[in-house]
């Protein structure tokens, strides 16, 4: 990559964009010196298809002033903007010192209505309207693509619009995991659990922790191997919002439901991400973003 980012490619880029501009220079001085020997009926003695001649007229004066004034115009758009490789102009622009003046007027402009929310109780922001059209809108451009239009997830995507919280549902927490973003690690504990019989054993007990389909001998073969498991998820499987451990006791399954995806998970473990947001949004976005986050699942 640093080939790519070295002086020379900038003076490459140099070289070929004054060597456009002179060569359409020399195109046009070119083209106005040369001469060619007319026939008495002002043609150049070209003939095409039978009677089809050239005739030797000079270049339109305007369109030789319209090409002029390009070619000055370029230089000069040059000499005041970046476009001779890593010279920045005269004049300093950028596109990212242009878009960093819209961030400051945006968030100026801003400022106001987002200063009412930040000594206003969560509750009351979550029933504002006018926050709530601002946290759905930011949730909707933001959020949606992971968690959907309506919040409830899909496999793999936490649902936001239930009672059940892997970190914890308080509006401090919420804002916490939005800023900093979240990393949930299950390790394969295969081995730590025992056999596959025992793997196999263990998922029929997890399965009897919320009254699913199970075998009762084998639920009862794996509580006893359980205990690899309740380091993170409590020995009553209820899980641990400090660590991010699920509660198993209930029938809300993130990865998938069942025998076969409760032994995947115990094999080959889990790692899923929730990207930090607090490089995108200010901290008053943050604020009415997890107030209409927290609204979902407290209506």
């Amino acid at each position: 990559m640093s080939d790519f980012t070295s002086g020379f490619w900038s003076i490459a880029i140099i070289a070929v964009t004054l060597g456009g501009i002179l060569g359409c220079v020399l195109l046009l001085w070119g083209a106005g010196k040369a001469r060619v020997s007319p026939t008495g009926d002002n043609t150049t003695g070209h003939v095409w298809d039978g009677d089809l001649r050239e005739m030797n007229n000079p270049l339109p004066r305007w369109w030789v002033w319209m090409f002029v004034i390009t070619v000055v115009f370029g230089v000069l758009y040059l000499v005041l903007y970046p476009g001779l490789g890593d010279k920045p102009g005269t004049l300093n622009w950028s596109s990212v010192g242009e878009h960093a003046a819209d961030v400051a007027k945006h968030k100026e402009t801003t400022a106001q209505v987002y200063a009412r929310y930040a000594a206003m109780p969560v509750p009351e922001i979550a029933k504002d309207a006018q926050a709530h059209a601002i946290g759905e809108r930011l949730f909707m451009n933001n959020c949606a693509q992971c968690h959907g239009s309506d919040a409830r997830g899909s496999k793999g995507f936490p649902n936001l619009a239930d009672g059940d919280w892997l970190w914890g549902g308080d509006p401090e927490k919420i804002a916490e995991t939005i800023a900093k973003g979240r990393i949930g690690t299950m390790p394969p504990m295969a081995a730590a659990v025992g056999t596959p019989d025992d793997v196999r054993n263990v998922a029929h007990y997890v399965l009897s922790l919320s009254n699913g389909p199970h075998d009762s001998v084998r639920a009862a073969l794996g509580k006893a191997k359980f205990t690899v498991c309740a380091a993170c998820h409590g020995s009553n499987g209820k899980g641990n919002p400090l660590l991010g451990a699920p509660n198993l006791s209930d029938d809300i399954w993130l990865h998938g439901w069942g025998e076969e995806a409760i032994v995947a998970m115990v094999n080959n473990g889990k790692t899923n991400q929730m990207p930090a947001q607090e490089g995108k949004f200010s901290a008053e976005q943050i604020r009415v973003l997890a107030s209409y986050v927290w609204g979902l699942s407290n209506r």
